[in-house]
């Protein structure tokens, strides 16, 4: 693909500061909110359903994260998600753990079936949940077994293009080699470090990136969706860089949304590493 469009992706960010609208879980939703704002984007959360159906009207994206689920909150997202598909906002659908539990499983995939969900992240393990694989998800985390490599890559991306059909929308699984695809494209993105692994929240964090980047290029979710995924990878790089003798994961999380907030097109475009399939 041209990298040049990942340049392009960053700068229409910065340049429109996208609202979304995130109902994310509440282990998170302080970090969303600073990450978002960090890529060039606005944050706003309402997770009421007598106030969510308000912001999302003006919001130009909904970012939908199961991870702490209840069910007034599963309410609010299927009433915010109607709206949102009603004016053809982006939604951006984060599985969290389905596959380990049957409300985490079911939720995820009522979403699915009622809303037009512009784009699914979640990691291998939730996205064979949701075909209906066997998967047996560790909590949160993607199973070992689940791990994407060179080795299994085309196989993989074979398994994301078929969901993305059968979905109709961008499907993103995100891991050591990070998948995109469509029902006939697919992107490997092999940007980010361990590390991010040992923060909590790097996934949400790039739910509501991924929103802010396809709603200020709605024509190339795609890509759009490929570069948040890159340029989220590349600060982890970075923010790996600055870690001292004495830092840890908590050092990190800090470099990590000032890695994403200095982030340039030109670095992007030269960092990322971004291959068709």
């Amino acid at each position: 693909m041209d990298k040049n469009m990942l340049g392009t992706a960053l700068e229409n960010v910065r340049a429109t500061t996208p609202l979304v609208h995130c109902i994310t879980n509440y282990v998170t939703v302080n970090d969303c909110a600073n990450a978002l704002l960090a890529c060039g984007g606005s944050p706003i959360m309402a997770d009421d359903e007598n106030d969510a159906p308000a912001i999302t009207q003006i919001c130009g994206g909904l970012v939908l994260n199961i991870g702490t689920l209840n069910a007034r909150t599963v309410a609010t997202m299927h009433k915010a998600g109607k709206i949102a598909g009603e004016l053809g906002h982006t939604i951006v659908l984060d599985p969290v753990g389905a596959g380990a539990s049957a409300m985490r499983t079911e939720t995820a995939a009522a979403l699915i079936d009622e809303l037009p969900i512009t784009v699914v992240r979640g990691n291998m393990s939730e996205i064979k949940a949701l075909t209906g694989a066997a998967a047996a998800t560790r909590g949160v985390d993607a199973n070992p077994d689940d791990a994407v490599t060179d080795e299994n890559l085309a196989e993989v991306a074979a398994i994301v293009r078929e969901l993305a059909a059968k979905l109709g929308c961008v499907v993103a699984v995100t891991g050591a080699i990070d998948l995109v695809a469509t029902a006939d494209r697919a992107l490997a993105v092999r940007n980010g470090r361990p590390i991010m692994g040992k923060i909590t929240g790097t996934g949400c964090m790039l739910d509501t990136i991924i929103a802010a980047y396809v709603v200020a290029n709605p024509e190339h979710a795609l890509e759009a969706t490929a570069a948040a995924i890159a340029g989220w990878g590349l600060a982890g790089e970075v923010a790996e860089g600055r870690l001292g003798e004495l830092d840890g994961n908590a050092s990190f999380r800090t470099y990590l949304i000032d890695a994403a907030y200095n982030m340039t097109a030109d670095q992007l475009m030269n960092g990322a590493q971004v291959e068709e399939l």
